[in-house]
């Protein structure tokens, strides 16, 4: 009677134990977005300006694969134009994920020029 409770006890031990394995290596990685060398239009780009002591640069920036990239550097950040190339895009600002359905693909979005226009904290290609 002992050896065969050991018995269970050890493969439900070895089966528990290759499906934790199992579930650690298949985690997809969250932040697989890379930043990549403006080019193809099928890349997501991003305009957008820094305010920081009084003044501001513009910026673009892009990046391809599926996550989330931090946007949010010192000083204040806008959004001013998102061209999704072959991506479905979000961004977070004020707070949340927006807009609520990610912009289509092939997509351009332009907003008003002004500082705290459109917030940008993340970028997230979905």
């Amino acid at each position: 009677m002992k050896r065969t409770v050991k018995r269970s006890v050890l493969s439900a031990l070895t089966t528990l134990g290759a499906a934790i394995s199992l579930t650690l290596v298949t985690s997809p990685q969250a932040h697989a977005i890379d930043m990549v060398e403006c080019g193809p239009s099928d890349f997501l780009t991003v305009n957008w300006h820094i305010e920081y002591g009084g003044s501001w640069s513009t910026e673009k920036s892009c990046f391809a694969n599926a996550g989330e990239f931090d946007m949010d550097v010192m000083g204040t950040e806008w959004l001013d134009s998102i061209s999704t190339g072959n991506n479905r895009v979000q961004w977070w600002g004020d707070g949340r994920w927006q807009p609520d359905t990610p912009i289509g693909k092939n997509t351009v979005y332009t907003f008003p020029n002004h500082p705290g226009g459109v917030a940008l904290d993340w970028i997230r290609i979905l």
